[in-house]
């Protein structure tokens, strides 16, 4: 009965060293190597979009907070993004008035 456990032990044990073995030699063969590589430039390519997208929404949030606090001292309208980099100023009272 010893013998049979310890057996059983060796075969078990000798089973998953080859499994384990395998998998090694296969991510170390160009192909794993490859693959892994590959996995590892798109995780960071979509950690790299994900960081630009948080940032714009930062910049534009910030940039609102901005804006209302300049209408808001001066009561002068800043112009928006839709309406171009060189649009004049306007009073904020005008803009009420025209809507």
């Amino acid at each position: 009965m010893k013998r049979l456990f310890w057996l059983g032990v060796g075969v078990v044990t000798g089973v998953a060293l080859t499994r384990k073995a395998g998998q090694t030699a296969r991510q170390a063969s160009p192909a794993g190597l490859a693959s892994n590589l590959g996995d590892a430039v798109s995780e960071l390519a979509g950690a790299i979009g994900s960081f630009g997208a948080d940032v714009r929404a930062g910049m534009s949030e910030r940039e609102q907070e901005l804006r209302h606090m300049v209408e808001d001292r001066s009561g002068v309208s800043t112009p928006r993004a839709s309406e171009g980099r060189h649009a004049a100023l306007r009073p904020a009272r005008a803009l009420r008035a025209e809507s």
